[in-house]
C-alpha cells in the first residue's frame, strides 16, 4: 500500500492535517478528526467537496 500524502495528527486541542510531500501542516486545527476531508485528499481531490468538508469542519468548531 502506498505512503498517504495527508495524514490526520492529534496535537493540543484537536487535530491537525499534515502533508507528507510538502512536509507541513495544512489546514485549520480541528476538534474532531477531519475523516471524510482526509479520504477526499487522498482520494478523489474533487474542489467542490473538499471545500464543502472544510466548511463543515469549520463549522463545528464555532
Amino acid at each position: 500500500m502506498a505512503r498517504r500524502r495527508y495524514v490526520a495528527r492529534g496535537v493540543d486541542g484537536g487535530y491537525r492535517i499534515w502533508d507528507n510531500r510538502a512536509r507541513r501542516w495544512w489546514g485549520d486545527l480541528y476538534e474532531l478528526c477531519p475523516d471524510e476531508l482526509l479520504n477526499e485528499l487522498n482520494g478523489a481531490r474533487d474542489y467542490a467537496k473538499i471545500t464543502a468538508l472544510l466548511r463543515k469542519y469549520r463549522a463545528q468548531k464555532r
